[in-house]
């Protein structure tokens, strides 16, 4: 008997070096059985059976060894895995259960008689909740206090995670290079595999997450392709392989492989079956949905974004967007004013102000945009990262461009179109050439507007972005069809002219200056030929213009 138990317990822990966790979790426990495992082994098997998800084996497991370090006078050693169970309870909205294990730990951490790592755990449980709640600085001072205790108490493992929490906090108030290198510091004993493989994981996680907060796209690809690396070298794992496809599928769509992006999003979606998985199954249906809507599919795009409200997303601003799609302005604009009067952290209002912009130009308050504008460039300004700059570029040239201003809106789009370009980021690529070509068109230019719309229309085609595509051919007809080069907001103005309204009225019911509406009249009679305001009805009549 003890010969079989000492074979399985040796293909045990090969399993387990191999990251063979199925395999190993089977032969520890077939073990156990004939022999009960040691606390090395009964950690190893714990760590497994969370690596497979596997939570009440690993809530078994962590009883076993908690009682084991109870009973040998190791009070640090139980703090640490009563640490462990409070965190994942945590995870699993087990609020109750959850701060009943953390105060356990607590207690036995005290009563060690001495600072012990479970001291460093618990300061770090602190930083996380500061994040949570928005202040930054209380969990920078927490994360720090963590990092000493792993350091004085040589515990790599918490050394690493201070460092990832310190890292978030940091880049969260806008030190977003210190911030990046404490995160990368992190992962380095992670990529050598010196870490216990969930802590490994949370770390990969938790960088990848801070990179995308502040739009740090390259580093975002390519912390994602060494966890996606690292979840295919074990082809049985379970926990974090949910969220390795969904960042995955969110990397695609930026690069334009659409169909990809939808795959991989349904494969994270079929990978969790249980409430933990929730967060990540909405992620992977909203980010489905923001495909389906930019290819016009409106229908199977508000399923999604249904469903992700469901699992306790807010499908902002993916679900305001189809509305203004959809020709519904009014709700378009009422949702997104109220997610973002709910919103306070400006990395999180930083991602809905752009659509913000978009749908109140659209519904004709530009005021409104133009606060938007100036919040989203002090936020760019705070941050400093080439995304967040692009954004707030391209959100100035959509004010420029409504307020008649095409050369100064044409230098904005011409900024960000080249960070998107470095991005590599094909549909945010076209959609600045068609602002570009607005402007072109604005301009008088339009050699350069026509360059400008065949390109984005090539590549809407190929996306199958349908409501794009189509957009842009409406703008390039009336170059082909029509001699008298007005654009569409020109066209806008002088049916209003025709209605007998005046300049004031006319930038009333646009939402635009006085001054921009008689720049346009301008505009008109010199494209028309025409020195007055009923000879430019006259002829818009005449020419089916109206």
């Amino acid at each position: 008997m003890k010969a079989d138990a000492a074979s399985l317990l040796e293909q045990a822990r090969h399993a387990y070096g191999q990251r063979a966790w199925a395999d190993a979790f089977e032969l520890f426990r077939a073990t156990d059985e004939i022999a009960p495992l040691g606390a090395e082994d009964l950690e190893r098997l714990l760590w497994t059976a969370g690596m497979l998800d596997r939570d009440e084996d690993s809530f078994a497991t962590g009883s076993r060894l908690f009682d084991m370090h109870i009973e040998d006078g190791r009070g640090d050693r139980a703090a640490y895995w009563a640490f462990f169970r409070g965190f994942r309870l945590f995870a699993l909205g087990e609020e109750g259960h959850a701060t009943a294990w953390i105060q356990q730990a607590q207690r036995l951490a005290d009563g060690f008689g001495r600072e012990c790592a479970a001291h460093g755990y618990l300061v770090l449980l602190g930083a996380q909740k500061e994040l949570m709640t928005g202040n930054d600085p209380a969990s920078e001072g927490l994360a720090r206090h963590a990092l000493a205790i792993g350091e004085r108490c040589c515990d790599t493992d918490l050394i690493a995670f201070a460092r990832c929490y310190l890292g978030r906090a940091l880049v969260r108030q806008g030190r977003i290079e210190e911030g990046i290198a404490l995160l990368d510091e992190a992962m380095l004993p992670a990529a050598d595999g010196k870490l216990s493989p969930i802590i490994t994981g949370l770390i990969y996680c938790n960088l990848i997450a801070s990179c995308r907060q502040v739009y740090a796209l390259d580093r975002s690809r390519e912390w994602t392709e060494a966890l996606s690396n690292w979840c295919g070298s074990q082809p049985q794992l379970v926990q974090f392989n949910g969220i390795c496809l969904l960042h995955r599928a969110e990397i695609m769509e930026l690069n334009g492989a659409w169909q990809e992006s939808i795959a991989e999003a349904r494969r994270a979606a079929r990978s969790l079956a249980h409430a933990i998985g929730n967060e990540t199954t909405a992620g992977a249906a909203y980010q489905e949905a923001e495909i389906h809507r930019l290819r016009g599919e409106f229908a199977a795009a508000e399923e999604l974004y249904r469903a992700a409200s469901r699992l306790g997303l807010e499908p902002q601003p993916g679900m305001a967007l189809l509305r203004l799609m959809q020709g519904r302005a009014g709700q378009a604009a009422a949702t997104i004013r109220r997610v973002l009067g709910m919103t306070k952290a400006p990395l999180s209002r930083a991602r809905l102000l752009p659509a913000l912009i978009e749908i109140m130009i659209a519904a004709g308050a530009v005021g409104e945009a133009r606060d938007a504008c100036e919040e989203l460039q002090v936020i760019a300004d705070r941050f400093a990262t080439d995304i967040l700059a692009a954004m707030a570029s391209q959100a100035t040239g959509e004010i420029e461009l409504s307020a008649a201003n095409p050369a100064a809106a044409l230098g904005h789009f011409r900024a960000a179109l080249t960070t998107w370009q470095h991005a590599g980021a094909p549909y945010l690529e076209a959609r600045l050439r068609v602002l570009a070509g607005q402007a072109c068109r604005e301009l008088g230019d339009e050699d350069s507007a026509e360059l400008e719309f065949d390109a984005a229309r090539a590549v809407f085609t190929e996306l199958g972005a349908t409501p794009d595509r189509d957009r842009v051919t409406a703008l390039i007809a009336p170059t082909n069809s029509r001699p008298h080069g007005l654009t569409r907001r020109e066209i806008e103005v002088l049916g209003l002219v025709a209605t007998g309204k005046t300049n004031r009225l006319i930038a009333t019911e646009l939402g635009l200056s006085e001054k921009t509406v008689d720049r346009h009249v301008s505009n008109i009679f010199d494209k028309l030929a025409v020195n007055s305001r009923a000879a430019a009805t006259a002829y818009a009549f005449q020419n089916g213009l109206l």
